[in-house]
């Protein structure tokens, strides 16, 4: 690799030998660069570009992806990143050369996913299938943005599935007091989905509280981290977005459901978690306690909604009464300065 000055032409040239991704040796020279500068930044794309040809098969772009985003994405989030492609993109695009992968390949790609059904006969969601669609996506932008890949075969084809749910499940208050009631006396369980219901906790959030969060004096809990299993690893990181981290207020029966659940606790430490299970348990005592007490089956993450959209309309509110106050102010501050203006004139 070189890059040298034209004495005649004063123009840069750069030249490159490499062994690309197969072994086989490439002679690239290019001339007419303005600048030492262009002519490197050329050599370091065409080596990066070498080193993944585009002629490769999908399967192994997706190893190169995924080392990438490695150093870009949260562990959590590459695990359900890696797992959807391993199950879902790679089983139909592996073989195949990256570039030579077709508008036409991806329809027929959708059309095994839409088409799925599983032992009840039920097919994928709507949403889910929206959140594969924008996966291979994102894999074909970053081929096209990093490798020079020419188009993004998806663009053309479309999309499939819904960005939301066409109907969104959640409890009323009675259905709430009805579930809850089947789990008085499992502690843990009982602690944990009223956490959830009443401060509108992710499920990653409240397997990661920890005594230290709570303050029962100011009744707020803290909210700072994310728990999650990965393997056979617990791996704490920070919530799903910068916005996530918040203090909560807790309610009277909630803090006294927490005090008890925590005196029965032995040994439990400031900064030991307050449930330390997984999101499995969650799960398997959703399941029984609807079971028990007859409610429909939600899902966990669903719980939250009802908090959400409460403390949402509140924020809502307030902004709203608060802009009001800003206009009448404002008002105020014109009528009173077209007041003097006008006494000054009189004056004059």
């Amino acid at each position: 690799m070189s890059v040298t000055k034209d004495g005649n032409t004063g123009k840069w040239m750069s030249q490159v030998r490499i062994k690309d991704w197969t072994g086989k040796v490439i002679h690239k020279k290019k001339r007419g660069f303005a600048t030492k500068r262009e002519a490197l930044q050329w050599e370091r794309d065409f080596i990066s570009r070498a080193n993944a040809s585009l002629g490769m098969t999908f399967k192994d772009f997706i190893g190169l992806y995924l080392e990438d985003m490695e150093k870009r994405l949260k562990p959590s989030t590459l695990a359900n990143k890696r797992f959807m492609i391993d199950l879902k993109i790679t089983p139909f695009f592996g073989r195949m050369p990256l570039d030579e992968i077709k508008p036409t390949d991806i329809p027929r790609w959708q059309n095994e996913l839409t088409g799925y059904r599983d032992d009840k006969g039920e097919p994928y969601s709507q949403t889910y299938l929206r959140v594969i669609n924008n996966q291979i996506t994102a894999i074909f932008n970053y081929a096209v943005k990093y490798y020079g890949l020419k188009e993004n075969p998806c663009h053309k084809a479309g999309s499939m599935g819904k960005k939301s749910a066409d109907e969104m499940l959640f409890w009323t208050r009675d259905e709430f007091a009805q579930f809850i009631e089947a789990l008085k006396d499992r502690p843990a369980s009982y602690a944990a989905f009223m956490t959830l219901y009443f401060t509108g906790m992710r499920e990653g959030e409240l397997l990661a509280l920890t005594p230290a969060d709570i303050d029962f004096e100011k009744s707020a809990i803290a909210i700072s981290k994310s728990y999650q299993r990965l393997g056979d690893k617990d791996v704490i990181t920070s919530p799903k977005t910068p916005k996530s981290n918040r203090v909560v207020t807790m309610p009277e029966v909630l803090s006294a459901c927490l005090k008890g659940y925590m005196e029965k606790c032995y040994g439990l430490q400031p900064g030991d978690r307050l449930f330390p299970y997984t999101k499995h348990f969650l799960y398997h005592e959703m399941e029984y306690g609807c079971k028990v007490s007859g409610v429909k089956r939600i899902r966990v993450h669903d719980i939250r909604h009802p908090y959400v959209k409460h403390t949402t309309k509140k924020y809502n509110s307030e902004k709203q009464k608060t802009q009001a106050t800003k206009m009448d102010l404002i008002a105020w501050v014109f009528r009173f300065c077209i007041f003097n203006y006008s006494k000054r004139s009189w004056t004059l």
